[in-house]
């Protein structure tokens, strides 16, 4: 494959140094004692949601499902290690040969989740199955981090489009994958162009102040990007007085004039001062972006003006205050030996606290109301009730190492829309709450 799909530079050959030291010191040990074949379950969750958060999203599933693809140990990376006096001699020969020829099952990417939620179910021997705990969670806990931040603004922004503009606020890969996730999570386009050429997502983008500045004079600049880009532009109109370039950018594109940027003040005020003059100029078509810090808070409290599209950046790619999504990968059930035909057994970690974990293979389910609406996320380990079957949400993504469940980035997206709807409506409330449907254990 190309590891340019992963948002990684081209010269990186494999995903397998985007680990965890202990994870190879572990198989080694599993190596030793002869535990290392014995098969085992794990399980990606998370104990709760960010707070104040009502539900979460996951997102990172297809990035995740070429993560796992990639993992090599190539001779540059065995020589590595080898230099570094990582793992034994044993060891290193055994990851050359790495190839995971388990199985994935997991909720579909763009699915919503809550406490408890097992995302991701990871099966196979011990040995190839802890090798990947650190790349997954990575991947998961940023993107899915990125999806509920973006998902949230969608929301607020009731059906007006919004655009990723975060690529200078983090990063460069960080970037590619948080356009990415917020594509997934309801933003309809990015000005980063590593992932629209990567990912397919709609990019977008005229001038900055810069271009403005560097003219002799606002009508200059103007004309200049309108000459080069034609009348449907958009003008950035604050780099000055707003009104004079308001009525400037009109004199110079016309009416046909695409749509105008404000990117400071009184957001809610300037919009409505425009938004006036554009049609009073004639500009009834002209539309009106609004950029600076936003958040889903911000774009909530702009729905009663006259505002077409907003652009996002810092609060998007940082999560909204939540840069991750705390996911943990547990062991969760493993057999009794190496033997395949060895029942698994669960196990758990007994923490005292809120660090202890459920064991046993997981099973999930939402269960609708008579309306279709989610009432409650249902976790069990033993038969599934006839009245969930069809209600089931962990589908399979790899089975005997081979990817199964590959899908266009808009098919996540799609699912997200759908996945949203289907909760009570108390679940886009940006005010503090619990998590808007109950998890129950059978």
């Amino acid at each position: 494959m190309n590891t340019a799909d992963l948002g990684l530079p081209v010269d990186v050959p494999s995903t397998a140094l985007f680990t965890d030291q202990y994870e190879l010191t572990m198989l080694q040990a599993a190596l030793r004692a002869g535990t290392a074949d014995r098969r085992s379950v794990f399980e990606v969750f998370t104990r709760r949601l960010p707070s104040g958060r009502r539900y979460g999203v996951v997102a990172g599933t297809g990035r995740v499902l070429d993560a796992v693809e990639n993992f090599r140990f190539d001779a540059d990376v065995i020589a590595f290690l080898r230099e570094q006096k990582i793992v034994d001699e044993p060891t290193l020969a055994w990851l050359a040969s790495y190839r995971f020829n388990g199985d994935i099952w997991g909720y579909p990417e763009g699915e919503v989740y809550f406490p408890g939620s097992p995302i991701l179910r990871v099966e196979g021997s011990f040995a190839e199955c802890v090798l990947l705990e650190t790349v997954i969670l990575s991947i998961l806990n940023h993107d899915s981090a990125i999806a509920a931040a973006a998902s949230r603004m969608s929301a607020s922004a009731g059906g007006r489009p919004l655009i990723e503009m975060g690529a200078r606020r983090t990063h460069e890969l960080s970037a590619v994958a948080s356009a990415r996730a917020a594509y997934v999570g309801g933003f309809a386009s990015t000005s980063d162009l590593a992932a629209g050429f990567r990912y397919g997502i709609p990019t977008v983008g005229t001038s900055a102040h810069a271009f403005t500045l560097l003219h002799d004079n606002e009508r200059d600049a103007f004309q200049a990007q309108v000459n080069s880009l034609g009348s449907g532009t958009t003008l950035l109109v604050d780099t000055y007085d707003v009104t004079e370039a308001v009525r400037t950018a009109v004199e110079v594109a016309g009416p046909e004039l695409g749509a105008v940027r404000i990117d400071s003040g009184d957001l809610l005020l300037v919009a409505h001062r425009v938004r006036q003059q554009l049609d009073a100029l004639g500009a009834t078509k002209t539309k009106i972006v609004v950029t600076s810090d936003l958040d889903e808070y911000a774009i909530a409290s702009l729905a009663a003006a006259p505002v077409d599209a907003y652009g996002v950046g810092t609060q998007l790619v940082t999560g909204s205050g939540h840069p991750t999504c705390s996911m943990v990968y547990k062991l969760v059930a493993r057999a009794q030996s190496a033997d395949p035909k060895a029942p698994l057994i669960p196990v758990a970690k007994k923490s005292m606290g809120a660090k202890s974990s459920r064991g046993g293979r997981k099973w999930a389910a939402r269960r609708p109301g008579p309306d279709g609406i989610a009432e409650a996320e249902v976790i069990g380990t033993g038969p599934v009730p006839s009245d969930l079957l069809d209600h089931q949400l962990q589908v399979e993504l790899v089975k005997s190492g081979q990817v199964v469940a590959r899908e266009p980035l808009d098919a996540a997206r799609d699912r997200h829309t759908a996945a949203r709807s289907a909760l009570p409506m108390s679940s886009v409330q940006l005010s503090r709450g619990e998590p808007v449907i109950p998890t129950e254990y059978v």
